[in-house]
């Protein structure tokens, strides 16, 4: 096919190779319409979108990816590098975009037409390798000082690292290097893991069916399980309760005068009192005896 495509070009009879190439003979740039701006040095490419942002004429989100025909223009110079700027148009709506390039951050800005989503994070808090800036490699050029602290900075770095790094070794070749153990071993914690929550579902259901509540119960935390250990709930009695336990208190025989278990003449209307007259009486009696 392609031996096809560079012999079968057609030329016209009064084609003249003095003048030079086809296109230059019909007047006609290689890029065809991709060149229609090129006056204005603009240039039509095929742009892909380098991460996620949102529209704002329509609100619509357009993702990494989504690929455009875009205007490339060069709008300055960083150094050496050029500083490029492309146009496009949202694919939803009538609303223009703009974006440039930022050669000294490796980054895409967003001029106008739209808003970038915001996903970005601290690489070295995910223990990744950074580069260092532009501030830093200038001051290892002219700072001899700085140059001696970052190299003894670098080399404790790499002890740290290579303690981790050798366990990674090791681990690759006694454990990740065999696929299949390696598998059989993770779908083994997997399948453990998967009945702990299981089984703490369960858990969670019950005490849920139990004191009537439709709501998501957290994990258990440690702090609090202690807590809980410390406190003593004594156990609450009714009313009714109270009451046998003292009738049971009250003896059934009392040799005392019939004047003190007279109601009528003490005034005694509660089992309470009884048992007080009664303890009074006893405590008596056994002075007298003794």
């Amino acid at each position: 096919m392609g031996e096809r495509k560079g012999t079968n070009k057609y030329y016209p009879p009064d084609y003249n190779p003095a003048v030079g190439g086809l296109n230059k003979f019909l007047g006609t740039h290689a890029l065809r319409e991709r060149a229609r701006k090129l006056h204005m040095g603009i240039l039509i490419i095929r742009f892909e979108m380098p991460f996620n942002i949102w529209c704002e004429g329509c609100g619509n989100h357009i993702g990494m990816g989504v690929r455009y025909n875009a205007e490339k223009k060069k709008i300055g110079m960083y150094y050496t590098t050029p500083v490029y700027q492309f146009r496009m148009k949202c694919h939803l709506c009538d609303n223009h975009f703009e974006i440039k390039t930022d050669p000294g951050n490796l980054e895409y800005i967003i001029v106008s037409g739209a808003r970038r989503q915001e996903n970005r994070w601290d690489p070295t808090e995910n223990g990744q390798v950074v580069a260092d800036d532009k501030e830093t490699v200038k001051r290892l050029y002219d700072d001899a000082m700085f140059k001696l602290e970052h190299n003894s900075s670098d080399k404790q770095k790499s002890k740290k690292a290579s303690a981790m790094i050798d366990r990674l070794v090791l681990r690759n070749d006694s454990k990740w290097k065999d696929d299949f153990s390696a598998n059989c071993e993770l779908r083994a914690q997997l399948r453990l893991k998967k009945k702990e929550l299981k089984a703490k579902e369960k858990r969670d259901n019950a005490l849920l069916k139990k004191s009537s509540l439709a709501i998501s119960l957290l994990p258990e935390h440690e702090d609090d399980i202690k807590l809980a250990s410390l406190l003593k709930f004594k156990s609450s009695t009714s009313a009714k309760e109270k009451s046998l336990e003292a009738k049971k208190k009250i003896p059934t025989t009392l040799a005392a005068p019939k004047s003190l278990l007279k109601k009528e003449s003490l005034g005694i209307k509660t089992h309470s009192q009884v048992t007080l007259v009664a303890t009074a009486y006893d405590s008596s009696s056994s002075s007298e005896t003794s």
